[in-house]
């Protein structure tokens, strides 16, 4: 029966079962209205899989890289007074480099040659210098620098132990050296530099959106976000402080192989099939997340901790990831915040596109880090 029936036997009766008819088809009447005007909001799965495409499509253009292209690199170190050892990387393809230079507003004199080596990734030069005035109050700029779409990453070593670091960047290709830098300056510099860390590493970010893919229910995610934080925390303070010494190279490509190992649960969860990661997340969190720390301790060594303020430099280094990471946790939510806003109807087969995808590039990234070997 699909609507009330209609009898002419007698007028009273037919009146009688047309209110009853009207009556039992109210609340499937207002259910469709409802459903179709969107108020119904759709289930968690589906609001997942809506956010994680979105992001993907974001993120694709760099999908490929992860951290495989890395800025530029210009490292000074003070061997006396005033004389300083040069190295400067710069991004290259084969024979291919950038035309970046690093410039010293401080006059200087050259000591060295220039000394040429070749990586897969970087063109490698080092020389000597000899400093006519301080560089401390003086500017390093990289010249070029504007016209391309990477960063450099600037470090000053003293003999006096302090340091400093500072990123440069298309719009701001110069930085002016500290006279004196104090503890909450390095704070600040190294706080930014977990940040720009955690939202650059698009190997890192995609781990985060898995974790977040499988993970149900409030209380389960604040457990996994807390588990994968108290377990990178761990590996990034023993690693960098040198208590456990890692080869840098089978790290990475284990990153990738936890990201290919979560993806490929997602997809079990979509079948019905529900292993320890999608019952509890937090465990999986916790122990891929002590991969992971490694991979910051890696990141931070090419960076290098001041003499004076090492526990400083490591604790808001840290800081800065976890600001970075939960950022892109609530651009995360509130996407899916967004899309609860609104019913979008979409095929079942749509809800495997993210895992695949997100497994098919880290599984990339398995293969090109392990050739990297």
């Amino acid at each position: 029966m699909i609507g009330p029936t209609w009898t002419v036997s007698s007028r009273g009766a037919s009146v009688q079962r047309d209110i009853k008819d009207a009556i039992s088809w109210r609340p499937s009447v207002f259910k469709m209205i409802s459903y179709l005007s969107g108020h119904r909001r759709p289930k968690w799965p589906r609001l997942v899989t809506c956010c994680a495409v979105f992001f993907l499509f974001i993120l694709l253009p760099t999908l490929g890289l992860a951290h495989e292209v890395r800025p530029a690199y210009l490292e000074l170190r003070e061997t006396t007074t005033g004389e300083f050892s040069v190295l400067w990387k710069t991004p290259a393809r084969g024979e291919m480099r950038l035309a970046l230079s690093p410039e010293f507003s401080a006059g200087h004199k050259t000591l060295t040659p220039f000394v040429t080596r070749r990586t897969e990734t970087a063109a490698v030069q080092t020389w000597n210098i000899r400093t006519i005035e301080s560089l401390r109050g003086q500017t390093i700029g990289i010249r070029g620098l504007e016209r391309t779409m990477t960063d450099a990453l600037v470090r000053i070593e003293f003999a006096d132990g302090n340091s400093w670091v500072q990123r440069l960047t298309p719009s701001n290709p110069v930085g002016t050296v500290p006279v004196e830098q104090s503890t909450w300056e390095v704070a600040g510099q190294y706080s930014k530099l977990g940040v720009e860390h955690i939202l650059l590493g698009i190997d890192h970010l995609l781990f985060v959106l898995a974790l977040l893919m499988i993970t149900r229910g409030r209380m389960h995610l604040v457990k996994t976000i807390t588990a994968f934080t108290a377990a990178h925390s761990i590996t990034l303070g023993l690693a960098t402080l040198g208590f456990i010494h890692v080869p840098s190279q089978p790290v990475e490509a284990l990153i990738a192989l936890s990201i290919v190992m979560v993806a490929a649960e997602i997809i079990h969860t979509r079948h019905g099939i529900e292993g320890i990661t999608a019952r509890a997340p937090w465990i999986v969190a916790f122990s891929f997340g002590l991969l992971h720390g490694f991979g910051f301790a890696g990141a931070l060594s090419e960076v290098g901790l001041p003499e004076g303020h090492i526990p400083v430099a490591l604790l808001f280094f840290n800081i800065g990831v976890e600001a970075g990471q939960l950022l892109f946790i609530a651009a995360v939510m509130g996407v899916i915040a967004a899309f609860r806003q609104v019913h979008i109807q979409m095929p079942q087969w749509t809800q495997y596109i993210p895992p695949y995808t997100i497994g098919s590039v880290a599984m990339f990234w398995v293969f090109q880090r392990v050739s990297a070997f």
